[in-house]
């Protein structure tokens, strides 16, 4: 049986060049991408796609639109780690861990669209309470985040690694327009009725992401503990997702974005103060592990059990 081909379409991106990484010296797929002379030829990419069992797109949102439409092979598969098709249907959401049977879904789609970085810390906090009972689909919901600079894709690294580096802020909070294109993702796939408030922020750091998500008590009419056991239940038995003790949390006093960096793995913390009724939601995971390459690679092996 020959080797199924993985063919990347943008290996060159940020996200491209991690999964390449990560694939780098597998025995049991054959990678394929185009030379730097083929890369904008449309036939030639389209050709390359429809000759593979797996494309992965790590493309602007427009060219993975125009590169899914060129599949006319119905045996190609495809995973999109850009944001054009995350609440598309039709597609399959690529978080395996959010939801049971989210996995198997996965491995037998057609099409999957990779979750974005920040929306994977936010789901995953808050899929499990709005499924449980415990979030109402009204609840206000406030989305706070601090990521590395690769998190802007090559403009970001630029700006922080290129020849204007020591002029680069040491902090930025931008997205302050309440309209960041992750919002509808985060809307779709947690369960609101009510739109998220996101203030996404950069550090002058390269990777790592640090989220948080405040929570009132009192309205919520639930402790701390029936969260963190809430999403302990649904993590558990996770390989990538794991949700922290309630007793670690309460002696935890800050929270390092880096720490997960180079993994696909993601922490998950309910930090709160009983006195106040006052919980914080906190999620640590690399943006270019967990929050896209990491996930990617997460998607591929399933569907490649699959076959």
């Amino acid at each position: 049986m020959s080797l199924p081909t993985v063919f990347i379409d943008g290996d060159q991106g940020t996200t491209g060049l991690q999964i390449h990484e990560r694939l780098r010296g597998r025995a049991d797929i054959r990678v394929a991408t185009l030379a730097a002379a083929e890369r904008k030829n449309a036939e030639r990419r389209a050709a390359a796609i429809n000759d593979c069992d797996i494309a992965l797109l790590c493309l602007p949102d427009a060219a993975a639109r125009e590169a899914a439409q060129s599949v006319v092979n119905p045996a190609v598969r495809v995973i999109d780690a850009s944001s054009a098709h995350r609440t598309t249907p039709g597609w399959v959401y690529g978080f395996p861990e959010m939801t049971q049977g989210q996995g198997e879904r996965v491995a037998a789609a057609r099409r999957v669209t990779n979750p974005g970085c920040y929306p994977t810390g936010a789901i995953g906090l808050l899929r499990p309470l709005r499924e449980a009972g415990l979030l109402p689909d009204d609840y206000p919901v406030a989305v706070h985040a601090v990521s590395g600079y690769s998190g802007g894709g090559r403009a970001g690294v630029e700006q922080y690694e290129g020849p204007d580096a020591a002029t680069a802020p040491a902090f930025q909070v931008y997205g302050l327009g309440l309209a960041h294109k992750h919002v509808p993702e985060m809307q779709a796939h947690i369960g609101l009725s009510r739109r998220p408030f996101f203030v996404p922020s950069y550090g002058a750091y390269r990777q790592g992401i640090v989220l948080t998500v405040p929570l009132d008590l009192v309205s919520l009419g639930a402790d701390a503990a029936a969260l963190h056991a809430c999403l302990d239940r649904h993590y558990a038995g996770s390989r990538h997702v794991q949700v922290l003790p309630l007793d670690q949390t309460s002696v935890i006093g800050s929270l390092d974005p880096e720490v997960l960096n180079g993994t696909n793995d993601m922490w998950l913390g309910v930090f709160h103060n009983a006195e106040h009724g006052q919980a914080v939601l906190a999620a640590v995971f690399d943006n270019l592990g967990k929050g896209a390459s990491g996930a990617a690679v997460q998607n591929l092996d399933l569907m490649l059990a699959f076959r």
